[in-house]
């Protein structure tokens, strides 16, 4: 079909084109005789002033007629002749001026058949005539069918980018209809229905190289800080501490020289560098083998010395004050997740490494204090106060949010606790609250409420969650200028922005005891009435385990203090009992539990359990499986509306919250969690399954 399109559009073209030259022409030789008809209308004006000028003019007519006929009769032929030959050779040009073009250029057919191409295409495939008339998939695979056939919208050209035998190629197509072809180069209404499309090539190898290689040299910033730099020192002897500053000084100059970067020493405990962009990928390939070189430093020192490693990278504009503002954003994400890590921010992409290790806790309260002070004076120049958690709360959320409540009601606040849903883990609490006549009925609200509630004197807390994602009223943090964040989980790249106070301790065992250690130095003689003083040690039991996991100086003095306050543990106990139903579901889920690669518990609670809240099972579930011998760390599901939801927990040498954060979640070293939408329970478990053998084989654990 494409050689019939070709020999008629030849045809067309010499005989069409011909007789529509010989008009032209031929229209062009007459006209001096069309002239003539103008002079004869002047000769008679003349006439009519003067008869003898009139005559002279009429003999100088007919010259002019006789010389007009001469040339259109005698000499048309040979100028018409020597137009046509003058056409045909500038045509001529032109085609052979195609053939030797350098651009790469091809016409196929609507059946991706290739018909004609020129002299730089047959070179760039490398191939011959005799070899060329072949599917123009079968000499770029990339080019298919479907490339070709392509939308309205697209203006009848789509630009696509090939690699294909070790080139980088720009594919130019363009539609051409062949009708609209003849018509425009023919002037006449031929019609037909077939299509050409134009195929225009563009290596671009070396410019893909050029712009790898700039952004293989591109400068970094980053910077690196000793998280416990204090407390190793304190911990060593005091004729070995200088030997120890130097240790680390000197792993870390010499990791940085080995890496061709500029470090630079600010302080005892943190340095600034740059290093170009093809050594910080070598440095990710070795996922950043100094926390370990750091760690391993061992001159006497009873607590390990840990790094925090801060990588801004700018790829929009390559402004390095930009790569520098990064760093200082990825330093605090990095010191917001506990230390011992590295990140990158790379644009909007964050990237984690390490964190393999438990935060340690720090035992000054210093920052405690500080953040404290500011609440208070904060919430002074404040009218109202709204509290926030996280959705299907826990008693750690509800706890701390009491603790909260109780602050705002000393300091003379109308103080409001956004709940939409009470779960069963949280209703023994809220029974001594609800319908209570010391409460106000107002101390609840909905999410409706509280965005109806909202003012320019409205402060909103948000605690035991620092993922705007996954609070009780995402849209409070859109409406409300006043911010605090109050939480003891690890930073994820989904934070909250824009908080007038944030205050993130990954070292905490429960936003409780956070909130408990705010209390004593925000109150002058801090007092909570004992309910609160059992919601929030509720809180803190729950969250350690019953003070195994996580647990601290600071956990027990913080129980303590709640302890002086009014909280029973008798009366904590017996208010959290399960029932018999729900213990059968523990131990059930027990029961359904696998062991994977020898060191992880893998089970499931099922969704039809008549309890309210079986993501509570789940967790409860991980805990007892860490009772079991040899298992390093468990994960149960369970499955609530659309989402399934895992729970992870561990004991100390696994790091889950690095596992969940694969998924989205996030958490704490021993306890973490994600919810994943779209997926069944035994999809999830497959999910994990691939990712713990995956990290397994990575050497992350």
């Amino acid at each position: 079909m494409g050689e019939k399109i070709k020999s008629e559009v030849s045809k067309l073209s010499k005989s069409k084109s011909t007789n529509l030259l010989e008009k032209k022409i031929e229209k062009y030789l007459r006209i001096p005789i069309y002239m003539f008809i103008i002079l004869i209308i002047i000769n008679g004006c003349v006439y009519a002033f003067d008869c003898r000028c009139g005559v002279i003019v009429s003999v100088g007519m007919v010259i002019y007629l006789l010389l007009a006929i001469f040339i259109y009769y005698r000499k048309g032929p040979q100028i018409m002749t020597d137009l046509m030959a003058f056409s045909f050779e500038h045509g001529s040009i032109q085609n052979e001026l195609i053939k030797e073009l350098s651009v790469p250029y091809a016409l196929v057919n609507e059946n991706g058949r290739v018909l004609w191409c020129n002299k730089a295409f047959y070179q760039a495939v490398k191939s011959d005539k005799q070899h060329m008339r072949k599917h123009i998939q079968n000499i770029f695979t990339d080019v298919t069918l479907e490339l070709l056939h392509m939308d309205p919208e697209d203006d009848g050209q789509r630009i696509i980018h090939i690699y294909q035998s070790d080139r980088n190629y720009k594919v130019d197509i363009r539609r051409m209809s062949v009708s609209d072809l003849l018509a425009k180069n023919i002037n006449n209404g031929v019609q037909h229905d077939e299509v050409l499309f134009a195929i225009y090539l563009y290596d671009e190898t070396e410019l893909i190289e050029a712009v790898e290689d700039k952004e293989k040299i591109k400068l970094v910033a980053g910077q690196i800080y000793v998280d416990n730099y204090e407390e190793a020192m304190d911990s060593t002897e005091e004729v070995r501490r200088a030997l120890l500053g130097a240790l680390i000084e000197r792993k870390i100059t010499k990791y940085m020289q080995s890496a061709r970067g500029i470090i630079k020493k600010l302080e005892k405990d943190k340095y600034i560098f740059l290093l170009q962009q093809q050594q910080l990928e070598l440095l990710q390939e070795g996922k950043f083998s100094l926390l370990d070189e750091v760690r391993s430093i061992n001159i006497g020192n009873e607590t390990p010395v840990t790094l925090s490693i801060a990588v801004g990278v700018d790829t929009d504009n390559d402004d390095y004050t930009v790569a520098y503002e990064y760093s200082h954003m990825a330093m605090d994400m990095a010191l917001g997740r506990g230390g011992d890590q590295a990140v990158i921010k790379k644009g909007e992409k964050i990237i984690y490494y390490g964190g393999k290790t438990q935060s340690s806790e720090k035992n000054t309260r210093v920052k405690a204090r500080v953040k404290a002070h500011a609440l208070k004076e904060l919430l002074a120049n404040k009218d109202q106060v709204l509290i926030m958690g996280h959705r299907k709360p826990d008693i750690d959320c509800l706890g701390s949010a009491i603790g909260i409540y109780r602050l705002a009601i000393n300091m003379e606040k109308k103080a409001h606790i956004v709940i939409n849903e009470i779960t069963s883990s949280i209703r023994p609490a809220m029974n001594n609250f609800m319908g209570s006549s010391v409460y106000p009925e107002d101390m609840f609200y909905s999410s409706e409420q509280a965005l109806g509630a909202i003012d320019p004197n409205t402060v909103l807390i948000v605690v035991d969650v620092n993922r705007p994602s996954i609070t009780e009223c995402p849209e409070l943090l859109m409406h409300t200028k006043n911010i605090v964040v109050i939480d003891h989980h690890r930073q994820s790249g989904d934070v909250v922005e824009n908080a007038t106070l944030s205050y993130i301790e990954p070292y905490a065992s429960s936003a409780c005891e956070m909130v408990a250690e705010i209390l004593q130095y925000s109150m002058d003689k801090p007092k909570l009435r004992p309910a609160e003083s059992d919601a929030m040690y509720a809180g803190i039991l729950v969250d350690t385990d019953n003070f195994v996991t996580k647990t601290g100086v600071r956990t027990f003095e913080a129980a303590s203090f709640l302890r002086k306050c009014g909280a029973d543990m008798i009366r904590v106990r017996k208010a959290y009992r399960v029932d018999m139903g729900s213990f059968r579901h523990v131990s059930e889920g027990v029961g359904r539990a696998e062991i994977f690669m020898d060191c992880f518990a893998i089970s499931d609670v099922p969704a039809d359990c008549d309890v309210d809240s079986p993501n509570v099972i789940a967790a409860k579930v991980a805990n007892e499986l860490l009772d079991v011998e040899n298992v390093r760390a468990s994960f149960v599901m369970t499955k609530i509306d659309d989402l399934v939801y895992v729970s992870a927990r561990s004991i100390d040498d696994i790091n889950v919250q690095v596992i969940m954060e694969k998924f989205g979640g996030g958490g704490h070293g021993t306890v973490a969690g994600v919810q994943l939408p779209n997926v069944t329970v035994e999809e999830a478990k497959e999910q994990l399954k691939s990712v713990l053998k995956s990290m397994w084989d990575e050497g992350d654990f």
